[in-house]
């Protein structure tokens, strides 16, 4: 084949060698290791004049099949646990335990010797801290240490959860690959269709009588029949207040804490924090009066690598570390909450409202000022597309625009003779060079892009370039936005969490 292309330069046999292969620093094969990989008489494909990350691995069949088997052995030892069911694959969509509810364990105590070695470390770190404190900057030896101690610290303290046998065995378990190229698994996830029946009220069934009864019957009868009731005598004992009265009087109620509810902030705060919580991490939590919701969209096209990015990840974490701050009860978690201080319930407020962001831009779905919204919420905080870890790669924007754009995006970038030397190539060599220009440059899409942020190439403040113009048909007028869709998280202080946990 390569005899038959008229273009011999590097990048091109390059491209045509490695289509199809695995790239060595693929988590596939950082999960199961090169060096397993060429045990297993896998071929890999190096290039000798220049950095190929570990080269390309060319038996894709062998390295799936690697990966299945570790992940099949896995997952066997995960079910012995007892789970009703284990999903396995290499990767799942984002979103994927979205409508499941998780159960909520506690962390296995440290044996003696695991505490002591747990206390060890901690001790030398402790001594590295004090004794380099006031250094400007630490020794190369010292700061390499202090990342060892520091890394091992957060796998001891990763405890193991057990979980109530009962849970397990209507839970389930998903077994994956981690962005590290770890293996992931995700405990306790209990489906709709396996959640235990609603146990009947007695007190709800005694209302459902009264009121079919009630509607059996001519109201106005009901009603003249109520009034013509002569009223107990004192020695007779309490009757039941009506259902009608009982409705009057919290109607009542239900007015007196509106108007003081909005004279008390920071009861108010403390409510719609508690009401949204339970939203986020009871499923089934009916402990709030606050008509509250939380909407967290799943994503109709799953864009490549979303699970696996900087900012799932983040948000997963933080989801996780809140979770094992609140109380495994719902109904426990207005006292929590308030025993909490300012800063603590803040920041999981920002946690929880982070959650609801939709700035997803699709075409059937016209929702002009909402991403005008999304745009001055990427302005308040910052928002840095390129900072929070996105690059413009073959897979990712290059090959999937036009030769055009792709000269636009290197203008911009590396300037007007950068572009020129590319344009002559083909659009898939085209989007390969262009991938390797703009590699840690900082240049983002026009989408991705917020108004009054710097440009990385320039210096200069960027405005806002692409215009939507879509019709608001709540008020049948056209309006014209400028702005793009954005996706945001708010990344919890350690010590917020770890202040509410206590």
């Amino acid at each position: 084949r390569l005899q038959q292309v008229y273009d011999k330069q590097p990048y091109v046999i390059r491209r045509m060698l490695t289509e199809g292969a695995v790239r060595a620093c693929d988590k596939r094969a950082r999960f199961i290791g090169v060096d397993a990989y060429v045990e297993a008489d896998g071929t890999v494909l190096r290039d000798l004049f220049q950095g190929d990350d570990g080269g390309w691995l060319q038996d894709v069949t062998l390295v799936d099949r690697m990966v299945a088997d570790k992940l099949k052995a896995a997952s066997e030892a995960i079910a012995a646990e007892g789970w009703k069911w284990i999903e396995v694959a290499p990767d799942f969509a984002y979103g994927h335990t979205f409508g499941l509810r998780q159960l909520r364990g506690e962390p296995v105590p440290m044996t003696i010797e695991e505490q002591a070695e747990r206390d060890a470390v901690q001790a030398e770190v402790n001594r590295l801290s004090e004794e380099y404190q006031d250094a400007d900057e630490l020794p190369d030896e010292v700061d390499a240490r202090l990342g060892e101690l520091e890394a091992a610290l957060e796998e001891m303290d990763a405890r193991p959860l057990a979980f109530d046998p009962a849970g397990v065995s209507r839970a389930g378990a998903f077994v994956s690959i981690g962005p590290e190229a770890r293996l992931r698994i995700e405990r306790g996830y209990v489906r709709p269709e396996d959640e235990l029946p609603v146990e009947a009220d007695p007190d709800a069934e005694d209302i459902g009588e009264v009121a079919a009864a009630a509607a059996a019957h001519d109201v106005d009868q009901t009603v003249s029949a109520d009034a013509q009731a002569p009223e107990p005598e004192e020695d007779d004992g309490l009757s039941p207040i009506s259902d009608r009265l009982m409705t009057e009087l919290t109607a009542h109620r239900t007015l007196g804490l509106r108007q003081a509810l909005g004279e008390q902030p920071d009861v108010a705060f403390l409510a719609a924090l508690h009401a949204l919580t339970l939203k986020a991490f009871y499923p089934y939590g009916l402990d709030s009066c606050l008509e509250l919701d939380l909407k967290s969209v799943s994503f109709g096209t799953q864009a490549l690598g979303l699970n696996d990015s900087a900012g799932a990840e983040a948000i997963r974490k933080r989801h996780e570390s809140w979770a094992k701050a609140l109380p495994k009860e719902s109904a426990e978690l207005w006292d929590a909450l308030e025993g909490w201080d300012a800063d603590s319930r803040s920041a999981l407020f920002a946690h929880v409202v982070s959650l609801s962001v939709n700035a997803v831009q699709e075409a059937w779905n016209r929702r002009p000022r909402a991403l005008a919204h999304a745009d001055r919420l990427a302005q308040a905080v910052d928002l840095d597309m390129a900072a929070a870890g996105w690059r413009p790669t073959v897979d990712t924007f290059l090959g999937r625009v036009t030769k055009a754009r792709i000269l636009q995006a290197i203008t911009e970038a590396k300037g007007q003779r950068a572009a020129e030397r590319i344009a002559p190539l083909k659009k898939g060599d085209m989007a390969t060079e262009a991938e390797t220009l703009l590699a840690d440059t900082g240049w983002l899409p026009e989408p991705l892009r917020t108004a009054g942020m710097k440009s990385p190439e320039t210096g200069e403040a960027t405005a806002s370039e692409s215009v939507v113009e879509e019709t608001a048909e709540n008020d049948g007028e056209t309006a014209v936005v400028e702005g793009e869709g954005f996706d945001e998280t708010y990344e919890a202080s350690d010590a917020s969490i770890a202040s509410a946990a206590e």
